[in-house]
């Protein structure tokens, strides 16, 4: 039963990503917590690459999703104070890398669904980059405990997404919306909020999260959170072929590029860093949601690095990987490393 859950939550995620491009989201893309976060940094003129603007509702959803659920439950509490600037740093890092592969892990799977074998080689990196980081954990690494906090902390963030949402709503002139390219492409405003909102409660309520699935494999041979991304990628295939989508293939895969080693490395670097922080970017964006700011921190590393990705070229296109982001890439697998030797041990 309780393995139904992360079933339940993973079938949802993957049944609605298709279902949101055939309403208009970019291709391969119906859910993509980087890409989304990157859309929401340039809406906020963080970044100014006017092909990926807009306030994803489906980011704001997935939030107050998580919010509204674990305060019924009584799970909401205000905790942080662990390491915010090393892990602000690492979110920062993840970041650039999933930009060079074009997805985060629940991108990862989705792409794999829609049958872009580009992801399988990042699947293949992100799976390596995990491994390596549980190898630090097993050996004591750690970021520090998080401790209980003021109540006012927790809300913080669950109010920033209801401002945000509310800048949706009434579309001031200083928030911008791409007009071509991904940004454009986007689900009616309703559909996608619901769509969040329901992917925020299964989540919460379930500790969705691939990286630490592969985590847990790893240290305890334990399948809880692993079942629930294979969900996601059995849900999304079936959906694909109903709907027309799947095109297995390396070529012509939509937002994505066939530059292997730099997949591979991208979602290595995503990989190491997101389970030294102990989640992915879906499961930060929940446990920011429950209360706790350390994530919430984590969150704005991952836009900061989205913004400087696009205002420093770093980000990867459809043509492949610049310079620039190549560069960034092994700087941050090294930063990384040191991180993870130098870091006191817990």
């Amino acid at each position: 039963m309780k393995k139904g859950k992360v079933i339940l939550a993973g079938g949802v995620l993957g049944l609605l990503a298709p279902l949101l491009v055939k309403l208009g989201n970019p291709p391969n893309m119906g859910v993509c917590i980087a890409c989304f976060l990157r859309d929401i940094t340039g809406a906020l003129g963080l970044h100014r690459t006017s092909t990926v603007q807009y306030l994803r509702p489906e980011i704001l959803g997935l939030v107050l999703g998580a919010f509204l659920s674990a305060a019924a439950a009584r799970e909401f509490r205000a905790m942080g104070g662990s390491s915010a600037f090393t892990r602000f740093t690492l979110a920062f890092l993840a970041m650039l890398g999933m930009l060079v592969f074009l997805g985060c892990p629940v991108r990862t799977v989705l792409r794999l669904a829609g049958g872009d074998l580009n992801a399988l080689v990042g699947l293949v990196g992100l799976v390596c980059g995990v491994a390596v980081g549980t190898w630090f954990l097993s050996r004591g690494f750690s970021l520090g405990r998080a401790v209980p906090q003021n109540s006012v902390s927790g809300y913080i963030f669950p109010a920033a997404v209801i401002g945000l949402l509310l800048l949706l709503i009434f579309s001031p002139p200083f928030i911008f919306f791409s007009q071509q390219g991904p940004g454009s492409m986007h689900a009616p405003t309703a559909i996608s909020l619901g769509a969040g909102l329901l992917v925020g409660i299964l989540a919460q309520r379930s500790r969705l999260c691939m990286v630490g699935g592969i985590r847990d494999f790893i240290l305890f041979r334990d399948t809880y959170l692993l079942s629930g991304f294979l969900a996601v990628l059995l849900a999304a295939f079936a959906a694909n072929l109903v709907l027309g989508y799947f095109k297995p293939g390396f070529a012509g895969q939509p937002i994505a590029h066939t530059d292997g080693l730099w997949n591979f490395l991208g979602m290595a670097l995503a990989g190491w860093a997101a389970v030294l922080l102990g989640g992915c970017p879906l499961r930060q964006l929940v446990a920011a949601g429950e209360g706790n700011t350390d994530c919430a921190v984590t969150v704005l590393g991952l836009i900061a690095g989205a913004a400087v990705a696009h205002n420093f070229g770093l980000a990867a296109g459809p043509k492949g990987v610049p310079v620039a982001g190549q560069v960034a890439v092994l700087l941050g697998l090294l930063f990384v490393l040191f991180l993870s030797v130098s870091h006191p041990r817990r």
